[in-house]
């Protein structure tokens, strides 16, 4: 498992990331200049579909001002402050990047929200939290890289209340091989995936019960044939944050979707009480 972490540890290494954002910033002015939430998502949202997706899973999950949220792996922190920004609600982000972490905070600081959004480095498979301290936790294509799912999802049970949400959306197996690389992992040997029915079960049999379960792997397609159509990337893009050969790994997970080789599954579970 160690040999695991350090792989998808190395794979998000993003050496050098907080001085590439500044310089990728300076765009909107001086380092002093708040920044909206807004203004950030297209280098911020590391998911198909981006903000978009993460503002639907969100309405799915019903979030409310007064709930407390945790967003596992977190990334440089896009959907934590969307939410806060959009709702009103605490977030705490969590993440395995030490790197990403920094960039998170940094640009929450740029944001002016650090009094409703914070960040932590952790592994998804041992979260720094006590137990049962959130209302909701998210989850947006961050499971393809853990091996692990039956304690990923017994760890996301273990943060929650009675009664609370957890929110997904994932890359799944559909039919036949994924071409590598793709923004998770340059090899398969960063990548666990599963079928949708199988990580549905594997989630359920943590202590859940599911309250909706999509495909939106059409909706995925749609999007990567925009973005295709759309000419050359803006200049702030996960490029910024992934480095120059980012585009090509997107381009692969557009054209796994395509053939048919992966899915999307957006999906929401309400925690119940565990079997002994």
């Amino acid at each position: 498992m160690a040999d695991n972490l350090d792989r998808v540890r190395d794979h998000y290494r993003a050496a050098g990331l907080a001085e590439r954002l500044k310089t990728a910033l300076a765009v909107f002015g001086p380092e002093e200049e708040r920044l909206k939430p807004e203004q950030l998502a297209t280098l911020d949202q590391f998911h198909t579909r981006g903000l978009a997706a993460t503002a639907e899973l969100a309405k799915l999950a019903d979030i409310t001002a007064d709930m407390s949220v945790l967003d596992v792996g977190s990334g440089v922190g896009g959907p934590a402050r969307f939410l806060a920004a959009a709702y009103g609600c605490e977030v705490t982000g969590v993440d395995l990047s030490e790197p990403f972490v920094e960039a998170a905070n940094y640009l929450t600081a740029r944001t002016g929200q650090a009094a409703k959004v914070s960040f932590k480095t952790g592994s998804a498979l041992a979260l720094p939290f006590d137990d049962g301290g959130f209302d909701v936790v998210l989850l947006q294509h961050v499971a393809m890289n853990i091996a692990d799912r039956p304690l990923l999802y017994r760890e996301i049970r273990r943060m929650l209340k009675p009664g609370g949400k957890f929110a997904a959306f994932d890359v799944v197996l559909n039919g036949g091989d994924p071409l590598y690389p793709v923004p998770w992992a340059k090899t398969p040997a960063e990548s666990f995936l599963l079928t949708a029915a199988a990580t549905c079960e594997a989630i359920e049999a943590a202590g859940f019960r599911v309250l909706v379960q999509q495909d939106d792997t059409a909706d995925a397609k749609t999007w990567f044939a925009a973005l295709r159509a759309s000419g050359p990337p803006p200049s702030l893009n996960l490029g910024v944050v992934m480095g120059p050969g980012f585009a090509d790994f997107a381009a692969n997970l557009g054209r796994n979707l395509m053939e048919g080789r992966l899915g999307v599954l957006t999906a929401v579970f309400e925690a119940v009480p565990v079997k002994s």
